[in-house]
This record gives structure tokens, sequence and C-alpha cells, in this order.
């Protein structure tokens, strides 16, 4: 157990380390550095990459872990390594080739609306392949218990590297065009790196045959590629799609918004690592009666939390963007609907826990193809008409349709549901709190302007939560603070 907390302790400081370096990336460096159609081409070659990455991948990083261990003969283990290293080529090569023939074809359908593209369209498949091995070799780190270094890269390398890449752009040492290609170099040198350290770890010990049970390892990859598959679509679609119908600048300013929204979706993250352990004990226990009371405290809470965070950024959006060049002010509406998106997600409370760890499991995978199908036709539809506002509302769409089909779901198969008088309640104080202070900023710098409207907004929205009785956890984690304070 000291090795888990060691190293889950290690690695949320490296994951916040991570984002902090890449707020200040896609919030001030690309934005100034890089040209609004230089920024939306990175953009475009990495979500498109993304969604490569899970069917070049196939499966096997998920695979790895979850079969590794299982093995109690070593030679079947080793088998079963050697099978998994090299599964991902079964799809890379063949791709590979069909790429090679026709790369015109596929030139063409991806710049029809962007021609900037032209030069760069190759990368995709690239990068692809450096996320992909990189990914499997990393789970090879985790089997292992020596997940650190390798969450090092994942979150921070690439984006301390880019840092510096974005510092030589605009002291002029480096072009760029050939920022863009060095982009590529910095993944395929994360994957060196975490190539040598997975041998380092442990030299992996391969037998060139298949495993016995190579049916099911074969079954559980393809499970996992269509997940994976899910969830980068859900990730990035609508900025390859926004580069497929408009001008690519677009997708900078989409990106910028997009990443400000996305800060509502981390302290879900954070419970979601408590509830879903919790979540499969009540269920494979059967004790319903706490499910329920567990389904409607993360609701709330996470409503609360998410709804704090949602004020305090699209209350403060207007000085956010002053801080950012003039032409990303289109973006505000984004970080509204993207916002409102996430905040809905959170109040799902521990929806998809419950149903990935009942009898009903295998319907995550069909929600999920449902939300990718949904959100790209939607895609379709509204980003001709509305541009990146039409991309964030297909997505709050997209998103709303999903959660509400998921909330029936578990209320008629568990007889669950989230609501309580206090959900009402919270909605409309942070509807008269963003009534209040929507249509107002002070004259000052526009960030003393956040701090001092960001403890107005916080101080109004503590006392609302603690004397409406919003939610009892807080609640009492307010009493406990008091009283540490009253006692000093």
């Amino acid at each position: 157990m000291g090795i888990v907390v060691n190293q889950t302790i290690k690695n949320t400081i490296i994951t916040y380390v991570g984002f902090a370096i890449g707020a200040i990336n896609t919030l001030f460096l690309y934005t100034n550095f890089l040209s609004p159609i230089h920024y939306g081409i990175v953009g475009y070659l990495l979500s498109a990459s993304t969604i490569l990455m899970p069917i070049l991948a196939f499966g096997t990083q998920n695979t790895l872990i979850k079969f590794f261990s299982s093995y109690t003969d070593k030679e079947q283990q080793n088998a079963f390594t050697g099978f998994v290293l090299l599964l991902p080529l079964l799809i890379c090569i063949p791709a590979a080739i069909i790429g090679i023939i026709s790369y015109r074809w596929i030139v063409d359908l991806m710049t029809s609306k962007n021609e900037v593209l032209e030069p760069y369209v190759w990368t995709i498949f690239v990068l692809a392949f450096f996320m992909a091995y990189f990914e499997l070799l990393y789970a090879w780190a985790k089997v292992h218990l020596k997940s650190v270094y390798g969450n090092l890269l994942k979150e921070v390398y690439h984006r301390v590297m880019v840092m510096a890449l974005l510092g030589g752009v605009s002291l002029d040492w480096i072009a760029v065009d050939t920022f863009i290609y060095l982009l590529m170099a910095v993944y395929g040198s994360r994957l060196f790196l975490m190539g040598m350290a997975a041998v380092w770890i442990k030299k992996p010990r391969i037998k060139w045959r298949f495993p016995d049970n190579y049916v099911q390892v074969l079954k559980y990859s393809f499970l996992i590629i269509l997940t994976g598959s899910v969830a980068a679509v859900l990730l990035d679609v609508d900025k390859v799609m926004l580069g497929q119908f408009k001008s690519i600048d677009n997708i900078a300013y989409y990106n910028v918004a997009v990443f400000m929204a996305m800060v509502i979706a981390v302290p879900a993250r954070a419970m979601h690592q408590i509830t879903y352990p919790i979540t499969s004990k009540l269920l494979n226990t059967k004790n319903m009666t706490e499910l329920g009371v567990l389904y409607k405290k993360s609701s709330i809470n996470l409503f609360l939390v998410g709804g704090v965070i949602f004020l305090l950024i699209t209350l403060n959006v207007n000085a956010m963007y002053t801080l950012l060049p003039k032409n990303y002010e289109g973006g505000v509406l984004v970080v509204f609907l993207i916002g409102l998106a996430k905040v809905f997600d959170n109040l799902m409370g521990n929806n998809n826990a419950i149903i990935f760890n009942s009898d009903y499991y295998r319907m995550v995978l069909f929600f999920g193809v449902f939300l990718a199908c949904l959100t790209v036709g939607l895609n379709i539809v509204f980003i001709p008409k509305w541009g990146l506002n039409g991309a964030a509302f297909a997505t709050l769409l997209a998103f709303v349709i999903y959660n509400t089909t998921k909330l029936i779901f578990v209320y008629r198969k568990l007889g669950l549901h989230p609501f309580t008088n206090s959900t009402l309640r919270s909605a409309v104080a942070m509807t008269a709190i963003f009534l209040m202070f929507c249509w107002w900023d002070f004259d000052f710098h526009p960030i003393v302007n956040i701090l001092l409207k960001s403890t107005m907004i916080s101080m109004l929205f503590a006392l609302s939560v603690y004397f409406l009785k919003l939610s009892e956890d807080i609640t009492s984690l307010f009493n406990g603070l008091l009283k540490s304070f009253l006692k000093k």
C-alpha cells in the first residue's frame, strides 16, 4: 500500500504541474508566438492523431495491464508479452501501406477547406504511432508498479519541450514550419525515453508464439479499441471537424476556449478515483440504500464545486480575453456552452461508475458509441451554420441527450436518481449569482478585476451553500475549518 500511496501522491502532483504548464502554453505562448493559422494547424494535427492513436494501439495498453499479472506460467506470460508488443504492428503496417498508396486522396480529403494543412498531413500517422507505442510501454511500467517516470513523460515532458520550442520561435531561432516538425520529434523522443525506461525497469522476455488465450486477448483488445476510439472522438472530433468545415484558425480560438472550460472537469476526476471503488463495493454487496445516498451526495457536491468554477470562469471570461490577442475573443460563447456541458456532466455524480460496475456494464460502450455518433452528427449540422459556436453547441446538446439517457437508464434499471431538494435550490442560487455579476466589471487592470470579482463571487457562493444547507459534506467542512480557526 505504501508504494500505491507514494506513487499516487507523486502522480497527482505531476498531473497538476503538467496542467499548469499546459495552461501557460495554451493560453499565452501559443496565442502570442504562433499565428492563429499555425496554432490551428498544430491543434488539428494533434487532435487527428489522438483520434487515430487508439486504432493503431489496438487496445494493447489496457490489454497488457489486464492480462499480464493473470499468468502463473512464465512461458505463457512471455508469449503474451511478445504477442502484445507486436499486435499494434498488425494495424500500423497495413495502415501505413494503405496510407502511402492512397496518400493523394487522403490529402485532398483533409485539405479541401484548408490547403495550408497539405505539407503536414503525413505527420498525423507518425504522431499517432508514437503516441500508441508510448502508451503501450507506459503500461509495461505500470504493471511493474513504476508509474511515476512514465507519468512525468506523459504529463510534463512534452509540454516543457513545447514551451522551449515556442520560446525558440519567439526569438526567431526556429521557423514556424520547423516548429511543427519538431513537435513530432518531441513525441518521438518521448517514446524513446519511455522505451529506455521500460527496458531498465524490466527487460521484456519474449517468446515468439501465441499465448494459449490469444482469442480472449484479441476480443478484449477489440473492445478497448472501440472504447478508446469513442473517448478520443469525444475529446477531439469537434476540432478536426472544424478544420473540415471552417478555416483552420478557428481551431486555435476553439482550443483556448475549451481549455478554459475544461477546468470545471478537474474536481470530478479526483472524486471519481474515490467513488468508483466505493460504488463497486456497494453494488457487489447489493447495498442499494447506501448507493442511493452516494449517488445523491456525489451529484450535489460535484454540481456545487463545478458550479462555482463555472461562475468564476464565465463571469471573468471577458477580462481573461483582454489578456489574450484580440482575435481570440470570438471564443467567449464557446467557454459558456462547454462550461454548461461540464457542469451538467458533474451533476451526474457517480452515474458512470454505477453503470460500469453493475450487471449492465456493457451499456457503457453502447452509450459511448451513441454519444460519439451523436456528437459527429450534430457537428455536421451546426459547424457549417455557426462555426466554433456551432461545435460548442453540438457538444452541449450531445452531452445533455447522453446524460439524460443514462439518468433514465439507471432509474429504470436500479430505481436510483441523483436529485434532491438541494439540486433545484443550488441551480437557483447559481443562476442568481450569475445574473448578479454578468453585467458589470471593475474598471481596473484585468488581473485585479479577476481577483476582486472572484473574491466576491466565491464569498457569496460560500454563504449561499452554508446558509441554504445545500450540501451536508461541504457544510461540515466549513464548520470544521471554522472551529480550527476559532481555536487559533
